[in-house]
């Protein structure tokens, strides 16, 4: 096959950042993606509907003239969330979820949540409302490997959410461990997850092996390699529960190349093209458009794009950087890599 055509995807987990950020993220995504959960953790975090709405025009004024995109807002939890403002979420009409980041967990996650018991009234009115709960799912623990902080949240917390909330629609982001993988399966229909393309090119050999990568490391981290191939496996299966999100998160140069370096993937400017080229590997080229372009939409309960986008079979080099910010640059996801798909007919 040298011409794949797919309708029109959406990513389910998108960092796009503020201010001056979004001159470059939001046309980054809308070259491809028709929608996209925008993630709430600015500084300070989008708490609120009056929040969300203010966020969204931002976004929208950065959009190139020809592009059709539309960011799905969401609210960052916190242990002051009310149920009256899960409503105004819910009755509003560009709010599509609340994220729960566990305190302390990943970028800008210090104003997150200290006790998720603390939310479960907050959780009992998403479940009314049918607002979904995206879920970082990690616990923060110092005594708790960072290998298995993903597991461990299952056990501890999640199946506990689960199942007082029988209704509740759970996005379990981000997976990145065989055990994941299990929980989502053995759920209800209303538990589902996002895969990124970092977490089903690389596992931890390739950020470590040879001297430490910054720019793959990201949150929830690289696992060994036979959780990689959990996650390969899922996302190939055709099983609806599983769906694209990049979890695309930019950071400078100058912050992940440092003593201290910050947590984040930048895959936005090829996206979709890496997830061509790793379904392509794995001989499943016929399922990317179901977990690209039609799982996500279903599970959100939004209609499928009817537009189309069209990849050709090309050797296309990533570059070692991008511009990024006021004289900055960003290195993207797969820097210098070459992948075997190239887009030739965006989305607009």
């Amino acid at each position: 096959m040298s011409v794949l055509e797919i309708a029109t995807p959406d990513d389910w987990h998108l960092h796009l950042r503020d201010g001056e950020a979004l001159r470059y993220t939001v046309p980054a995504t809308s070259r491809c993606f028709a929608r996209a959960i925008v993630m709430p953790n600015l500084k300070p975090p989008v708490t609120t509907v009056a929040d969300a709405a203010a966020y969204r025009e931002r976004i929208l004024a950065h959009l190139p003239e020809g592009h059709a995109f539309e960011p799905l807002m969401t609210l960052y939890l916190t242990d002051r969330t009310t149920p009256e403002e899960i409503d105004a979420a819910a009755d509003s009409d560009f709010v599509h979820a609340c994220k729960l980041y566990p305190a302390g967990a990943t970028t800008n996650s210090a104003s997150g949540v200290s006790r998720i018991e603390n939310l479960y009234r907050v959780f009992e009115r998403m479940e009314e409302r049918d607002l979904p709960l995206l879920v970082h799912g990690e616990v923060t623990e110092c005594g708790v490997d960072i290998f298995d902080r993903e597991q461990v949240f299952i056990e501890r917390h999640l199946i506990p959410v689960r199942d007082r909330f029988p209704a509740l629609r759970i996005v379990l982001e981000h997976i990145t461990t065989a055990e994941a993988v299990d929980f989502v399966l053995s759920s209800p229909a209303n538990v589902g997850a996002t895969i990124t393309p970092q977490h089903l090119l690389y596992n931890r050999n390739d950020m470590l092996v040879g001297g430490i990568r910054p720019h793959l490391y990201c949150l929830p981290i690289l696992k060994a390699q036979r959780h990689q191939g959990a996650l390969r496996e899922a996302a190939i299966s055709g099983n609806a529960k599983f769906f694209l999100g990049t979890d695309s998160a930019p950071h400078e140069r100058a912050t992940k190349e440092t003593a201290c370096g910050c947590a984040g993937c930048y895959s936005a400017p090829f996206a979709i093209e890496l997830y061509a080229t790793i379904f392509d590997q794995l001989g499943a080229l016929d399922r990317l458009e179901g977990f690209a372009s039609q799982f996500g939409a279903d599970f959100y309960r939004l209609p499928r794009n009817t537009g189309m986008i069209r990849l050709e079979r090309a050797g296309n080099t990533i570059p070692a950087s991008l511009p990024y910010a006021e004289d900055g640059t960003i290195v993207p996801l797969a820097a210098g890599q070459t992948l075997d798909w190239q887009l030739v007919t965006p989305q607009h």
